[in-house]
This record gives C-alpha cells, sequence and structure tokens, in this order.
C-alpha cells in the first residue's frame, strides 16, 4: 500500500510493504480515511528507478512504514482537499463554509506562507531603516475618513460608541508629535463599505510615518519597502520608480491607477478632428467638450462585433458612444471613416492596419470611457506587456472633488493631507484648483498604498475642516486632542500605508484577497465559516442599552 503523507511543507509518500509489522499493515487497511491525521515513523528509503515521480518534489524517496497511529480520524471531507488534473475547485461559498478544509489545500498554504514571508521582510525593511512599531489603539474615536466606521457600544458609558479605525492616521500623527521620528506598524484596519474582489470590511496595511521628511524622503522609505517585497515574491525591480501627475496621468490614461506595461496612451483630437465636420462630435465641441482617443496599432484586427462591445461598454459608462475609424491599405473604413483622408488618419497616428478609437465630452466622462476602452483592446488583441512590473508614483493629487450631489467640494482623500504650499491661498477662493501633497504608489495599474505630507499648521488644518462644513463647537468636539497635539508643536511629517493583503495577491498571482486571507468575508461582508454577523442575545444588547427596531 502506498499512502500520501502531507504537512505544511508538502507530500511525501508512506510505503507498506509485506515486510511490515502487522500492526502497521492492520491500521492502513482498516482505518486510514482520506485527510485523516496520522503519525508515521520509518526509514528514509530511495524509490526503485521505476516509481521515482518527477513531478514531486520528494519524488525520489519514500518513508517505509515501521509504526502508524491514527491521531485524528477524519470524517468523509466535505470538499475535496486534493483535485486532480483539470479537476474544478468547488463553488466559493462552500470553500468558505468549510475553510478549514480549504485551508488544507497547497495553493492556500503556499499563499498564507509567503504572506507570513512578506510580513518578516517588511519588519525586517523598516527596522533597518530606524523605524520603530508600536501599536495603536483598536477602539477609537469616529472620524472622517472616506467610509463609514464600524461602530462599537460602550457598556459604562450609555449611548456613547467607540470605532474600530479606518487606519491609524491620527495616532501616528501624534506619534511624530511626541517624538517618535520613524513609526510603523502591521496596521488591522475596518471600513464599512460595499465589497468588491480586491476589497474586505476588515484588512491589514503597512503603516508608516517620519518626521522632518519631504515627499522625497517618504517615496525612498516606501519604495525600499515594495522592492523588499517584490525580491521575497521572487522579482527584480529596479528603483527610483518613474512619477507622472495626478493630471498626466488622467490625461494619458483615463485613470490614477495607469497600467504603464503597454503603449496605448489616450490622445487629445479635438485640433485635428474639428474641422472634419464629424456630425457625432459637432455639438459637444461646441459646448467646450474634447475629442479624445487611443490609436490601436494592429487594431485592424478587430471585428466590427469588438467595435460595437466597445461602444457598448462606453455607454454604460455614461459615454456618447464610441466613434471609430480604421485603415487598411487605402481603404478607410468605420463609423466616422468617411469623413477621414489618409492624410488626416496619419495626424492622429492611425496607420494600416491600424484603428481610431474616439470619444467626446467631458473629461470626467470621457476619461473612465477611454480608460475602459484601452484595457479591452489590450486583452481582445493580446497585447504583450512590454515590462512585467510597470511602477509609477502618482503626485500632485487634487486637494478636493466636487460632490456628486451637491458640487461642492469634499476632500478627494482626508482632511489630514496637506495642501500644496503654493495652493494654500487658494483654499477659499478657487478650492477646485488646489494641488494636495498626496502621492499613490501603483504597479501594473493597481493602487499598491497611498500617503501625504500632513498638516502641521493647526491654523491651516482648522480651515481644512471647516470645508467639511463643521463649526468651531464642531471641530474641537471631534479632533481637538489632534489640534492640541499639534499646538504642543509638531515636526513636518508625512506617512504612507501599503495595502498588505493586495500585494500579496498580487505577488501570489491570486484571483481575489480571499484567497490570501486565512478567514475572509463574502462580498456580502458575512463570515460563512462561522456564521457571522448573527443576532445578538437581548440580554446583551441590554446591558450595551441597545435595542434592535424592526
Amino acid at each position: 500500500m502506498f499512502v500520501d503523507l502531507r504537512d505544511r511543507t508538502g507530500i511525501v509518500q508512506v510505503a507498506i510493504g509485506p515486510g511490515a509489522p502487522p500492526e502497521v499493515r492492520r491500521v492502513a487497511g482498516a482505518d486510514l480515511a482520506s485527510e485523516s491525521v496520522v503519525e508515521v515513523e520509518g526509514p528514509v528509503t530511495a524509490r526503485p528507478a521505476k516509481m521515482k515521480n518527477p513531478e514531486l518534489a520528494t519524488g525520489d524517496i519514500e518513508v517505509q512504514a515501521t509504526k502508524l497511529a491514527v491521531v485524528g480520524p477524519a470524517a468523509t471531507p466535505a470538499i475535496p482537499v486534493a483535485r486532480g488534473k483539470g479537476e474544478e475547485l468547488p463553488a466559493e461559498e462552500l470553500r468558505l463554509k468549510y475553510r478549514h478544509l480549504d485551508l488544507r489545500r497547497p495553493e492556500m498554504q503556499a499563499n498564507l506562507m509567503l504572506r507570513h514571508r512578506l510580513l518578516q521582510r517588511a519588519r525586517r525593511t523598516l527596522s533597518e531603516l530606524e523605524f520603530v512599531e508600536i501599536e495603536t489603539p483598536i477602539l477609537t474615536k469616529p472620524t472622517p475618513e472616506g467610509a463609514r466606521d464600524y461602530l462599537v457600544p460602550s457598556r459604562v458609558h450609555p449611548g456613547e460608541f467607540y470605532a474600530l479605525p479606518q487606519s491609524p492616521q491620527i495616532y501616528k500623527q501624534l506619534l511624530m508629535v511626541a517624538g517618535f521620528d520613524r513609526y510603523f506598524q502591521i496596521a488591522r484596519c475596518f471600513r464599512d463599505e460595499d465589497l468588491r474582489n480586491d476589497r474586505q470590511p476588515e484588512f491589514t496595511q503597512i503603516d508608516l510615518e517620519a518626521s522632518f521628511v519631504g515627499m522625497d524622503d517618504v517615496l525612498g522609505y516606501v519604495e525600499a519597502v515594495l522592492v523588499d517585497l517584490w525580491d521575497e515574491g521572487g522579482h527584480t525591480i529596479a528603483r527610483p520608480f518613474p512619477r507622472m501627475t495626478w493630471r498626466e496621468a488622467m490625461e494619458r490614461y483615463g485613470t490614477d491607477k495607469p497600467d504603464l506595461r503597454y503603449d496605448l496612451p489616450i490622445v487629445d483630437w479635438t485640433a485635428q478632428v474639428k474641422p472634419l465636420g464629424v456630425p457625432f462630435f459637432e455639438s459637444a465641441l461646441r459646448d467646450g467638450a474634447r475629442v479624445r482617443g487611443l490609436a490601436v496599432k494592429g487594431g485592424g484586427a478587430l471585428s466590427r462585433k469588438d467595435v460595437d462591445q466597445l461602444a457598448d461598454a462606453a455607454k454604460q459608462l455614461g459615454g456618447a458612444g464610441l466613434a471609430w475609424v480604421k485603415r487598411q491599405g487605402e481603404q478607410i473604413s468605420g463609423s466616422v471613416g468617411k469623413h477621414f483622408t489618409a492624410e488626416a488618419l496619419g495626424g492622429i497616428g492611425v496607420g494600416d492596419g491600424d484603428v481610431g478609437l474616439m470619444t467626446v465630452g467631458p473629461d470626467r466622462v470621457t476619461s473612465p470611457v477611454l480608460h475602459r476602452v484601452r484595457q479591452e483592446v489590450i486583452q481582445r488583441l493580446g497585447v504583450k506587456p512590454k515590462i512585467a512590473h510597470a511602477f509609477t508614483w502618482v503626485v500632485d493629487f487634487p486637494l478636493f472633488e466636487p460632490d456628486p450631489e451637491t458640487g461642492k467640494p469634499v476632500f478627494a482623500h482626508h482632511p489630514f493631507t496637506a495642501p500644496h504650499p503654493d495652493d494654500v491661498a487658494r483654499l477659499e477662493t478657487d478650492p477646485f484648483s488646489c494641488r494636495a501633497l498626496h502621492y499613490d504608489a501603483v504597479d501594473n495599474g493597481n493602487e499598491l498604498g497611498s500617503g501625504s505630507i500632513r498638516i502641521t499648521d493647526p491654523a491651516v488644518q482648522r480651515r481644512v475642516f471647516a470645508h467639511l462644513g463643521l463649526s468651531s463647537v464642531e471641530i474641537d468636539a471631534r479632533f481637538g486632542f489632534l489640534l492640541n497635539g499639534l499646538q504642543a508643536g509638531a515636526p513636518p511629517h508625512g506617512g504612507f500605508a501599503i495595502g498588505f493583503d493586495r500585494t500579496t495577491m498580487l505577488l501570489a498571482g491570486a484571483g481575489s484577497l480571499r484567497d490570501v486571507i486565512a478567514f475572509p468575508k463574502t462580498t456580502t461582508a458575512r463570515a460563512l465559516f462561522e456564521g457571522a454577523p448573527s443576532p445578538a442575545n437581548p440580554a446583551d444588547l441590554a446591558e450595551l442599552h441597545l435595542e434592535v427596531k424592526p
């Protein structure tokens, strides 16, 4: 008999031959159910030449069992752990419900072992940079940081609530005021928001803050961490990373998370297209809109069905649709092809075998539309990336953005981000033109984290809070402890937070955050393994001075 013996390091074959003790043969034949926990003793021997398995790391050896005991008998597994080639995984809901079995899969064990190594590497790198690891509270005061707080009722203070931290933001700033020049933390954070594959209600970030620094210093620290994390994952990354402004990223790629592995920028074609008198564009151009598009090299391979589907995607995002023109030799075709000459196509970079895809409207509409079209074109044409990992910094974000309902200024990130020193004078008069000392790290179109230089002048911080619509009384009630800290003398400081779950997901090549978290939540924020959330005992609610209303 042969038995596959598995632990977290891998699999080894156990051989139970005719010469094995009778008790070993009895246990193997009668009591050894799949996924049972066993103890085995015996010499490690070479396998016979014809029985070696080159696909297994231990394929040249086996254990000749001299002792075999079942110490944890197993019922029939609710889901399979081992799979044959080509066999599909069980449905994810089943795997999350029986997570203890799902975590036995070699892929899951490898992901969590990678997660462990990445955590230790980050700690080592930051410690070598003289950062000090300090824990901050989990029960905190509610603060506006862009998402809803999870609230925790206080039993001993009726009607009052803690919040679970969306980030350690205020605490790490106060640590700078307290004189801890460099802080870091592997921080657990919580946000009560709608979920996606790359979002969880509770998540982990590598959080850091440093004093007497500018943007260049912080970016250098973060680059050191990211380069080491990617090295731990088996990739060599060069630094320093290139930088682009937020405005440039939106103009050329339609997103503040540009994927720079591909040479396919968005281009403004307004000047070239305006004289052609294309009806699709004319009314919008009169209203000051722009025509922007993509010159797709080899795009002639896109079928009419492909282009129609791209146009439908553009309309779903609120765009006017997608105009297109294709050149094949002397033949020009497409929805606006009759308006173009070969010379006009050359003016927008569309050559033989290429296609031009374009739309018209305000930038807030055309940017996301063309970003989506760019992604779809790359996928449909199977464009090969020019580099495996394209890191970049996106800097000079706007400090404010318009509220989608009222149009009034709201913070693009959080209210602790310092405005660009050249723009402080315009805070009240022209807030939308104010830049923030904010920066994001991006890899292959994925935001890895973000940070900023912080406000250290309490007067400026008050002005910024006032933009939230808070009165002086409300500011003191909600943020008095931060303002008091800044008034005690605050060094210039800034920081960053790396989304650790997402980083691990990318380095593991996983399709979801749930594949790199031991016990994740579903997209409906449910924990299927333990059945949370669940109704509370009425007596417990009464102690917390709460009642549930239908």
